[in-house]
């Protein structure tokens, strides 16, 4: 396993990072497989467990819970809120009623006084950059949280962030929690060179793209992943994009093939590969996932393996630009670009 530092925290976390969304109802895991799953994970050298508060409405923060406990120091713990947590209105967003508030729940579901990373699972355009920051910072002050991060920001909400915690004499964002794998690189025309730019350490979720480079998904198979089950649009080959997404994965699977690695091993070094990235965040359901994951830990590709990524999907582009989660407002909303 591979360690680096967590921006500038000064932090040492692996490489590969475990991510728990799938713990529970979501991943149709039980206790005591996700209780396996992490210590098969620790014992690999994993050291950063990743939750959020709407994993199965807190249903994964009490799993990891459970699964941690006892070996609490020997890991680098992260929640995430701001995600709706049921129906009431204010039960969401980053504002400081509900941060307060929603701390105190993850903390009572994983069964500790503080979590090590806190990260705003969505920018909320409704709460001001200070609200947030000023109740962050509070919270940090107070103990319950030793850092605290951003999670698929668009690149303006990252700066705007930094300049208002400047201004304002308030913490700040340290990680940011974008999506990125070979098939959605987008990310790299301006999130990652303003991440560099301040110093954030980045945890990349999706790093397999849904499944798509888990090499369960090939021309000529039917798809069955868990995935595709309850996401058939982002799986279905007659739309354009993903008959783009498919025709990569084919090209891709014979740059494996060539330097003797398997698709997850190409996937995962392709990620950690960027001198922006920090972690990736594998998300297995099972031992046999983890395993084939944990494979990766160690991959690195050499320059000629990067190359034929380039050629097959090229820099800064998006292969399914529309599943991107950091679209400004204003390019979903007509009325949003309209006096």
């Amino acid at each position: 396993m591979q360690y680096r530092t967590l921006g500038r925290t000064g932090v040492q976390v692996s490489s590969l990072a475990l991510g728990a969304m799938n713990f529970g109802s979501i991943g149709r895991t039980t206790q005591d497989e996700a209780t396996a799953l992490v210590d098969a994970a620790l014992e690999a050298g994993v050291n950063l467990i990743d939750t959020a508060d709407m994993y199965g409405a807190g249903e994964s923060e009490e799993m990891v819970g459970k699964a941690i406990a006892g070996r609490r120091n020997d890991i680098v713990l992260a929640t995430k809120a701001g995600m709706p947590m049921g129906e009431e209105r204010n039960h969401r967003g980053a504002s400081r009623r509900w941060l307060v508030t929603e701390l105190d729940n993850s903390l009572r579901r994983l069964g500790v006084d503080h979590v090590d990373l806190y990260q705003i699972h969505r920018w909320d355009p409704a709460t001001s950059d200070e609200e947030t920051l000023a109740a962050l910072t509070d919270l940090q002050r107070a103990g319950k949280i030793r850092y605290f991060g951003s999670s698929t920001f668009p690149a303006y909400r990252i700066v705007e962030a930094q300049w208002a915690a400047r201004e304002h004499h308030l913490g700040r964002y340290v990680t940011e929690q974008p999506s990125y794998s070979i098939l959605q690189r987008g990310i790299e025309t301006d999130v990652l060179p303003v991440t560099e730019r301040y110093g954030l350490g980045v945890l990349a979720w999706s790093p397999l793209a849904s499944g798509w480079l888990s090499g369960a998904v090939r021309a000529g198979r039917e798809i069955a992943t868990h995935r595709s089950a309850f996401m058939p649009e982002r799986f279905d080959t007659s739309l354009p994009a993903n008959r783009a997404r498919l025709d990569a994965v084919e090209r891709l699977a014979e740059v494996a093939d060539g330097a003797g690695l398997t698709m997850i091993q190409l996937a995962l070094g392709f990620v950690t590969a960027h001198p922006a990235v920090t972690s990736a965040l594998i998300g297995p359901r099972t031992l046999d996932h983890l395993r084939s994951q944990l494979a990766a830990a160690d991959t690195v590709l050499s320059a000629d393996v990067l190359d034929a990524i380039d050629a097959i999907v090229a820099p800064g582009t998006d292969l399914a630009a529309h599943e991107k989660f950091d679209t400004p407002p204003a390019l979903l909303d007509a009325s949003l670009r309209r006096r």
